[in-house]
């Protein structure tokens, strides 16, 4: 009974020293992230020239573009390693894997194909880049007048599907 008793009061001093050892490791890697944060590595920023674009009223099928430009205010080379369109109808043009030295500035190219598109059109263009957020965004908007033979070709539809569901 002593041996077992013995074993008992061993383990649980090897589980508490154990204990002890994780607990100094966790306060030591606190400790350095915290010196970490307060010594911030050099990162790109991106500063634009706008960040939304109105083109106003279009006619649908007309592609329209705009330029947005940007300045690299960061103290890193900048780096845009892709950008997207919330749809297909939304394209950007933009400079893919080049260094923009700091201080130095670049453009990205919207197009905006407004075919099938009417009424109000709201798009973004997401930005992914080696800022700190890691991800910027650009919006554009346009009041697409329906063309009018497409128009009624989608009232047409529409009244068929409804008289279908009835």
């Amino acid at each position: 009974m002593k041996k077992i008793a013995w074993i008992f009061v061993c383990a649980l001093l090897l589980i508490a020293s154990g204990c002890n050892e994780s607990a100094s490791k966790k306060v030591d890697k606190e400790k350095a992230s915290e010196s970490a944060a307060e010594t911030p590595a050099a990162t790109a920023t991106m500063a634009f020239d706008k960040t939304m674009h109105d083109f106003g009223t279009i006619k649908e099928g007309e592609t329209v573009q705009t330029t947005f430009t940007f300045t690299n205010t960061g103290q890193a080379d900048l780096i845009i390693v892709d950008a997207r369109g919330s749809c297909g109808c939304t394209v950007p043009n933009y400079p893919k894997n080049t260094p923009i030295a700091p201080g130095a500035t670049g453009e990205i190219l919207v197009s905006f194909d407004s075919s099938n598109k009417p009424n109000m059109q709201q798009k973004t263009v997401t930005i992914s880049a080696n800022t700190a957020s890691g991800r910027e965004t650009l919006r554009i908007k346009a009041m697409v007048t329906p063309d009018p033979v497409k128009q009624k070709q989608r009232d047409d539809a529409a009244k068929a599907r409804q008289q279908n569901n009835n």
